[in-house]
């Protein structure tokens, strides 16, 4: 008891800053930690596994192994008093569906989980997990994307919505973007353009862009898709 009412003190501090309570650190947990860490934001790391944990020491605002399966545990290490948990969990479905219950029933306002499977999330979802994630689905689906197509990288914003990142086709060069009637033939639009220091720059209809410029076109997944492999 000890043990976590000297790590309690600290996880209630934490708690307090811009933070978020990551429960699992597996390869997805790992990254999402160690990515709010770089973005500013303090992380309280939670993981079964000793060596795991010691993985991370000194990676994390803290890092602690703890059965989140326990509410006891939870109480203990003022995960509660997060605004903001993740149940990263990936190899246990039992372990990440009890958490993600405990932390609905700790009343934690804002609960993101990781799913392995189509029913895996659905469970979540009945459970009231504000924010069911599919790393490895989407991931895939991002690559395919890429693969099949001339894009440079693709986010998909809604189900049939992306924004793409490529390069200008060469009948669009040194235009102004305002004559060239892009929203009327392709249904997409040019958002952004990367100018000739590296940096990115809002588009509008003035914009000339010069040959193999990197662009971010916004639309439907098929054209924006189409649009990208234009030469």
């Amino acid at each position: 008891m000890a043990k976590f009412s000297l790590f309690s003190d600290t996880s209630r501090r934490i708690a307090e800053a811009d933070s978020v309570a990551v429960i699992g650190l597996g390869r997805f947990g790992s990254s999402l930690a160690l990515e709010l860490m770089a973005s500013g934001t303090e992380v309280l790391g939670i993981d079964s596994d000793e060596e795991i944990v010691q993985s991370h020491n000194g990676q994390l605002t803290q890092v602690v192994r703890a059965d989140s399966t326990k509410e006891e545990a939870l109480r203990q290490l003022a995960v509660d008093e997060f605004d903001r948990v993740v149940v990263a969990i990936g190899d246990d479905v039992q372990a990440s569906i009890l958490t993600a219950s405990l932390l609905l029933q700790l009343k934690v306002p804002v609960v993101w989980a990781k799913a392995i499977s189509e029913q895996h999330g659905t469970i979540l979802a009945q459970l009231g997990v504000h924010h069911v994630v599919y790393p490895e689905k989407d991931m895939g689906r991002r690559v395919a994307h890429l693969v099949r197509g001339a894009a440079i990288d693709y986010l998909e914003i809604d189900r049939g919505y992306s924004l793409v990142k490529a390069t200008v086709p060469a009948s669009f060069v040194g235009v102004p973007l305002g004559q060239t009637r892009l929203r009327q033939q392709h249904g997409v639009t040019i958002a952004a353009y990367r100018d000739d220091s590296g940096s990115w720059q809002n588009a509008d209809n003035a914009t000339v862009l010069a040959p193999g410029a990197a662009v971010l076109i916004v639309g439907p997944t098929s054209r924006a898709e189409a649009f990208a492999q234009l030469r």
